[in-house]
């Protein structure tokens, strides 16, 4: 009797062990198991398409509707299709919502810098947009900061494609007041080498929360342990996040959506974090002014990661604008 308590209390005992083992020695495979049951709970299967030798690697949820476009998310620079889980959790279930590692990011294939351009990016997207069938039906385009120029490039590029178009607090413009963000690369881009810091690469844990409190406004209050996953993940890949930074921020990359503002015809909407340091919430006005039927939504008590920071308020205003062109949509199909 009592072996069998002993054995039963063992086995009970395994798996608090093995969370504190992982939590102690390897964070960052704990914080990767726990993007993997969110993404099982929120019903979200990994896949794979190609292109050629190419690999993509997202993640979808539903089928195309009738009248309902899908949802393409594209997240920002040194994440992964992950980022879009808070906001995943608050949509609709029955909207078909596909999310894709931008190239050379977690599980996409990683080639060269010709890819890592905010042009080259754009026809790797399309490209992944054909091999899964996306283009076949008009869909709905949402970026984010790196993923907002690309986004907004490829709206420009490839109209026919697309119902409309989300841009969240993007890059790519050419903004009046200068972000904190701004000012620092300014100052580093008379001579970036390895040994200089670049914000948005962290090298240490600490840099690691100074990148959190530049790009939220009430940065998450994390426990060490958890700083160090999120840092032991990001480590290896800073060499490559080093190579698209370069690519992104260079001369043909840095004003791209600024440059093809223009060519933009879908319906746009724009959402900012007003608190927002990385890139000035005064972009939404440079949209607007270029675009005047632009719908800007302003979200307060926000910075740049509104994803992470409002992913509630950030669902109900995507898909209120997705709703709200069906209605314009059909009323021009009744008039036509």
């Amino acid at each position: 009797m009592r072996l069998g308590i002993m054995l039963t209390g063992g086995i009970l005992l395994l798996p608090v062990l093995v969370f504190v083992t992982s939590l102690l020695f390897w964070p960052g495979v704990l914080l990767k198991a726990y993007n993997w049951y969110w993404r099982r709970r929120l019903g979200l299967g990994v896949r794979y398409s190609h292109s050629g030798s190419y690999r993509f690697c997202y993640f979808s949820r539903g089928t195309p509707g009738e009248t309902t476009p899908s949802l393409l998310l594209l997240h920002g620079f040194s994440a992964s299709k992950d980022m879009w889980l808070p906001v995943i959790n608050f949509l609709p279930k029955e909207q078909h919502v596909v999310c894709v590692d931008m190239p050379g990011h977690e599980g996409t294939s990683r080639t060269g810098a010709e890819d890592y351009s905010i042009q080259g990016q754009v026809s790797r997207i399309h490209q992944f947009v054909q091999s899964v069938g996306l283009h076949e039906r008009p869909f709905h385009l949402v970026g984010t900061s790196m993923g907002g120029n690309v986004a907004g490039v490829y709206a420009a590029r490839y109209p026919s494609d697309l119902s409309s178009l989300t841009l969240v607090c993007p890059a790519g413009l050419i903004y009046p007041t200068e972000s904190k963000f701004i000012v620092r690369l300014k100052e580093l881009e008379q001579n970036i080498t390895q040994e200089k810091s670049i914000p948005l690469i962290p090298r240490t844990a600490q840099e690691l929360e100074d990148m959190l409190k530049l790009c939220c406004h009430t940065p998450p209050r994390l426990p060490q342990q958890v700083l160090r996953g999120l840092l032991a993940n990001r480590l290896p890949n800073n060499d490559f996040y080093r190579e698209v930074f370069m690519e992104i921020v260079g001369e043909e990359s840095r004003h791209s959506l600024q440059d093809h503002l223009h060519l933009i015809t879908v319906p746009l909407q724009v959402i900012w974090g007003r608190q927002d340091q990385v890139v000035d919430v005064c972009g939404a006005a440079v949209i607007q002014a270029a675009l005047p039927h632009t719908q800007v939504d302003v979200v307060d008590n926000c910075g740049h990661s509104v994803v992470l920071e409002r992913p509630r308020k950030m669902a109900q205003v995507l898909m209120d604008f997705v709703s709200a062109q069906e209605v314009c949509d059909a009323k021009s199909k009744k008039l036509s």
